[in-house]
């Protein structure tokens, strides 16, 4: 098991340890509604040191990602980040991860600690280019610090305006008297804030900063449970889930981070199974009698047929009503179309509904 640089920081706060992705990570720390919540309405900071860095760089960098992404990393920008996936052979997903450009021939790729050997092992088997790829993930750490009060807590810490960074974009400087530091206007909650890189002798001391400045703003840290709360009320998914090797781009709903106009691994496939339509997809539901959604869970239809499973289920701290998403086959896939999920020996009705189930 490893861990991070905080671990014992963690401990210390009383956060309750879990084993996570080879990771020891907190789950909670005064419990996953108040955690929540906190997201919500202040600000939080997660560890998630334990997701994967490569650095992509030389002259067919973008060669080599173009072939390995679904998205269009041409589009990209010095500092900007996308979001994207690795499609496979047989027209599931290898990851989904993010792409920043850090320089004009230079990009860092943001990948799922599980999957970090995985990923790696997948883009050296396809860099015929001989682009430099480099894993870096033992040397950075990952802090997420969520909230509407995030910009407002952090200005103290950089001289960088932090309200002038836009979505899905990232600045190079100073933050809490370290040089070098990715800010970056990306996150998991839909509730705002920033993602910081750095290296892992530089992130006790950011820690420590960020605790500081945030104080007189109800700052307090937050553990992987309510990530993935805060996660799935936004509909977004999660590898492992609601993808995996055998889902595709199209069936999970991501078809905007799949981009013909360049070719890419499986593209072909892809791009018939958008044009003709796939056989199961990605819902969003509401229950609208009592119980709780979870992973693996029958989805039927009004007959009692099997229809799909759910992927992510939770009772949703915001909204207060139990909600979940799963993949169906495609003509149960309409919004209000009533199914069913089986819960024990019962079958609760449900609504298919749009996502994101929480806007602010």
């Amino acid at each position: 098991m490893k861990n991070t640089q905080l671990t014992q920081k963690h401990i210390s706060l009383g956060a309750k340890m879990v084993p996570f992705a080879g990771y020891n990570m907190p789950v909670s720390y005064k419990g996953v509604n108040h955690e929540h919540q906190v997201v919500r309405e202040h600000v939080g900071v997660f560890d998630v040191s334990h997701m994967g860095e490569f650095l992509v760089s030389g002259p067919k960098a973008l060669t080599l990602l173009q072939k390995i992404t679904s998205n269009n990393v041409e589009k990209l920008t010095i500092g900007q980040a996308q979001y994207s996936c690795m499609p496979n052979d047989s027209g599931g997903i290898i990851d989904d991860l993010l792409v920043y450009r850090i320089k004009e021939n230079t990009y860092l790729l943001v990948v799922n600690a599980a999957n970090i050997e995985k990923d790696f092992n997948w883009i050296s088997k396809h860099n015929t280019e001989n682009a430099d790829l480099r894993n870096i993930s033992e040397g950075y750490s990952l802090l997420a610090i969520q909230g509407p009060k995030a910009i407002q807590a952090m200005q103290a810490l950089t001289k960088i305006d932090l309200s002038a960074i836009k979505y899905y974009h990232f600045e190079v400087g100073d933050f809490a008297g370290i040089d070098h530091v990715i800010i970056s206007a990306t996150g998991y909650t839909g509730s705002g804030g920033f993602e910081i890189y750095c290296k892992n002798n530089e992130v006790e001391q950011i820690w420590e900063a960020i605790f500081k400045a945030g104080a007189n703003f109800n700052i307090e840290p937050v553990g992987l449970a309510a990530r993935d709360t805060l996660r799935l009320e936004m509909g977004y998914c999660l590898y492992g889930n609601d993808i995996n090797d055998e889902t595709s781009p199209i069936e999970a709903g991501l078809s905007w981070i799949t981009k013909f106009e360049k070719s890419f691994i499986n593209d072909t496939y892809l791009k018939q199974q958008k044009q003709h339509g796939a056989s199961k997809k990605l819902i969003g539901f509401k229950l609208t009698d009592r119980g709780i959604p979870r992973q693996g869970y029958d989805i039927l239809n009004a007959t009692g047929e099997i229809i799909g499973k759910v992927t992510s289920g939770t009772m949703s701290p915001s909204l207060e009503k139990a909600i979940g998403m799963g993949y169906v086959s495609t003509e149960f896939s309409k919004i209000n179309t009533e199914i069913f999920i089986q819960i024990r020996k019962k079958r609760i009705p449900a609504k298919v509904v749009k996502m994101p189930f929480y806007t602010n």
